[in-house]
């Protein structure tokens, strides 16, 4: 099997001649230990060199308050681009003020299409070898966003005492999404496999918000972003962190394809247990652990829990690890263990 190959048996829930494994985003600061371990230069040199049956590319964004698309709205309105060097919902956004529609009016939504350049689209994804699955990085993240405006305390009491003002700036920031992927898809079409898109709603030991108000304020935004992909013939990766098995059933309902990641210590997200619940319904992504086995173990306890794996999830995983970005402090010593063992053929 080749990549390609590889990925689809695997969304699909057939059998494989071994686990996909995807190596994640890893962090700027993480790159150059991981360059050093493979004696290459640069990313696109690393995701051949480690075996990645994915291509990961993120969309081309640039304006002039931001350098990445999670990071195209200024909410704090003082162009510094904050949220691609330091992410975050708490602080409190430009609407923190805002009771009445009215009020959202002064902020100047951006336009993606004067932002997203297409012909580096393009050159981004015919960078990816001809076997490998290309994965679009979208990102889409609606929910963080329509936080991060308001403020993560002001938004969460918007959705109980002010839902009509929470769900109008959500549905700006989803009309953006749509249109900025809608303009990466036409200009990648037929390149794509498939795409990363997602909102962090999950703690370590549950949902941040009760499973109806994922039901009512995130969901409904999900199924629009998985139906777009869809109609451009494209699978769809799922993205939350933390302990979220309460929703999956309606992850799966809106079409998602694959559950990323297996973050196995948050509470409820056991992979044995997550092949019991929805074995035939979901495929799932992740499972090696980046808060502490990654960190603090050694290769062969990395190796030993992709064999574990790999047992659970005859087909129906991408080994990968357990968050998306993998930091400093993960050894490279321990991402080639975890790639060595998946890509492993075992004896029939």
């Amino acid at each position: 099997m080749n990549s390609i190959e590889r990925f689809y048996a695997t969304v699909e829930r057939r059998p494989v001649d071994r686990p996909a494994a995807w190596l994640g985003m890893p962090d700027i600061f993480a790159q150059p230990a991981l360059f050093e371990c493979y004696g290459v230069k640069d990313m696109h040199e690393l995701k051949l060199a480690v075996g990645d049956d994915f291509y990961a590319v993120e969309v081309p964004y640039k304006s002039e308050t931001a350098s990445a698309i999670y990071a195209a709205f200024d909410w704090y309105m003082d162009g510094s681009d904050v949220d691609a060097e330091e992410r975050t919902l708490t602080e409190p956004g430009c609407f923190a003020d805002a009771e009445e529609l009215e009020d959202l009016e002064f902020f100047e939504w951006p336009d993606p299409a004067k932002y997203i350049d297409v012909e580096e689209c393009r050159r981004r994804v015919d960078n990816a070898p001809e076997d490998k699955a290309v994965l679009g990085i979208m990102w889409s993240a609606h929910f963080q966003d329509t936080c991060a405006a308001f403020g993560m305390e002001t938004a969460l009491m918007n959705m109980v005492a002010n839902p009509e003002i929470y769900e109008a700036v959500n549905e700006k920031v989803m009309e953006f999404y749509l249109k900025a992927n809608e303009i990466f898809y036409e200009a990648t079409k037929g390149r794509l496999n498939v795409v990363l898109i997602g909102n962090d709603m999950g703690s370590q030991r549950g949902l941040m918000i009760s499973p109806e108000m994922v039901r009512r304020f995130i969901i409904p935004g999900c199924r629009r972003l998985v139906e777009q992909a869809h109609s451009y013939g494209l699978k769809v990766i799922y993205h939350s962190c933390g302990s979220i098995a309460d929703v999956i059933p309606d992850l799966i309902d809106a079409g998602v394809d694959i559950i990323h990641p297996i973050q196995a210590l948050a509470e409820g997200m056991d992979p044995q247990i997550l092949k019991e619940k929805f074995e035939g319904r979901a495929s799932f992504c992740g499972g090696v652990d980046t808060q502490d086995l990654l960190v603090n173990g050694s290769v062969e306890e990395v190796k030993e829990t992709v064999r574990k794996l790999r047992s659970i999830f005859p087909s129906g995983l991408i080994v990968s690890p357990s968050h998306e970005a993998i930091l400093p402090d993960v050894p490279p010593c321990n991402i080639k263990a975890l790639f060595d063992e998946a890509q492993k053929i075992y004896p029939v």
